[in-house]
């Protein structure tokens, strides 16, 4: 196959259409390219349950033991439990996923040992020059030794490792539902909450690459209907939705109402300032609500404003030693995690916040969503600079405005604020707005689309 790595490697991650875009021809020199890279001499490596994610995987750590390294594989696991084994083991590691894109795509999350991120910046587009030079000749022949490759089962110790960062043995009985959406979840719910507490409820639990019932990206609202009408014929305490490589997770209410990712944000940072006596840096992404640094304030933390982007947000993690980070993708990343992100332990300080007390989930999270947000809303354009510049225009020098470029554009004024950022892949800008009512959040929102669209 002829392959255009441009359209393959991504920022942070190896991504594209099996076997139009690659094939486990080209994921064997991917193995090649990144034990050279990484300098590791052991990996390990791990797969969702996409058709395709068996056999790129197996052929990665071919083209890695083929070059002298030792591979571990522990098979199907959740992204995180990947992280784990990265973390827990001390190797660097390569998980065979497409997240939440549909069937026919996969791809690789790829990390140095202690789950440190590969990006661009950080040997990514080193492995992409290495494998595109490779891709007519094939990897150079090794001198070394080939490495092993073996199994390992990782799914307990995983389990074991999240549970005791989160106490749940007290907690009062819940009922959840968790819509795994086909995905990873299902294979690691289960076992993480066994013996618990909880009264588990459980959707499209079969792991199923094709994806039946529905897209697992539960930040498609037309991807949680089921898990809101199953919540309320359930009468459960909430729900959880996972994405399909279960590193993401989304939270509904008792009534069926989505919870904000920026609340869960906000609750799980309070939850983890207390656990270190009221210190400590919190990382947000400028996307975030405004409820998310207050709260980090009020409960004695600081709070630090980036980019979107896991590589960003996990860079500045390690930078400043934070002890948690959020994104409103619903993305939450811990210090005692690796600084990597993990749904799944998430979902537990939300399981273990409401099961400590009486209430509801929407009288504990109103406490955290203070502010009305339009959500993430995508339009295309012929020219994201352009109408940029052009946003950038009609509200530089009005009175009371302030304008920064840190990601994109953020426009804020006392009362609101909204952000217009490109997509790197794609000929959109995308627009977020926040405002303290819905009437003021609804004006400014519409303003910016009409010269976005203008």
């Amino acid at each position: 196959m002829t392959a255009d790595l441009s359209q393959l490697v991504k920022a942070y991650d190896v991504r594209g259409v099996v076997p139009d875009q690659w094939d486990e021809t080209l994921a064997e020199l991917f193995g090649a390219a990144f034990v050279q890279v990484t300098g590791a001499d052991a990996i390990v490596t791990g797969h969702d349950m996409r058709p395709s994610s068996p056999g790129l995987s197996r052929a990665f750590a071919r083209g890695a033991a083929a070059r002298g390294v030792d591979v571990t594989e522990i098979g199907l696991c959740s992204t995180d439990q990947l992280y784990y084994a990265s973390g827990a083991f001390g190797l660097a590691g390569a998980m065979f996923t497409a997240s939440h894109n549909p069937a026919q795509y996969n791809g690789i999350k790829m990390c140095r040992a202690g789950a440190a991120p590969v990006g661009q910046d950080t040997g990514l587009s080193e492995i992409r020059e290495l494998v595109e030079s490779w891709i007519d000749s094939g990897a150079p022949t090794s001198d070394a030794t080939p490495g092993t490759i073996t199994r390992r089962d990782t799914l307990e110790d995983y389990s074991a490792h999240l549970r005791g960062l989160v106490d749940l043995t007290s907690i009062r009985p819940l009922k959840v539902v968790v819509d795994a959406g086909n995905g990873m979840g299902g294979h690691t719910v289960p076992t993480v909450f066994a013996g618990l507490p909880l009264t588990l409820v459980p959707m499209y639990f079969e792991l199923d690459g094709t994806f039946p019932n529905h897209e697992a990206n539960p930040l498609d609202p037309a991807n949680i209907v089921d898990l809101q009408k199953r919540v309320r014929e359930e009468d459960a305490d909430l729900g959880i939705a996972f994405d399909g490589d279960a590193d993401r997770c989304f939270v509904v209410d008792e009534r069926g109402e989505p919870v904000s990712p920026s609340a869960i944000t906000a609750l799980v940072a309070a939850r983890e300032l207390a656990r270190n006596g009221g210190k400590g840096t919190v990382i947000h992404n400028l996307i975030t609500s405004w409820s998310v640094p207050e709260v980090v304030r009020e409960n004695g933390g600081t709070p630090v404003r980036t980019r979107v982007g896991h590589s960003f947000i996990k860079a500045e993690m390690a930078t400043s030693g934070a002890i948690f980070g959020g994104e409103h993708s619903a993305h939450y990343y811990f210090k005692d995690f690796w600084n990597a992100d993990t749904g799944m332990l998430a979902a537990l300080h939300v399981l273990a916040a409401l099961g400590g007390q009486e209430g509801t989930l929407s009288a504990l999270v109103a406490q955290y969503d203070r502010y009305a947000d339009s959500g993430e809303i995508n339009s295309t354009v012929d020219d994201q600079a352009g109408r940029l510049a052009a946003i950038k225009a009609a509200y530089q020098g009005r009175e009371g405005i302030t304008l920064d470029e840190l990601d994109g554009l953020t426009v804020s004024a006392t009362d609101w604020w909204f952000n217009v950022r490109p997509s790197n892949t794609e000929p959109l800008l995308r627009l977020n707005a926040e405002a303290r009512d819905e009437p003021t959040m609804a004006k400014v929102r519409d303003e910016a689309l009409a010269i976005i669209r203008g």
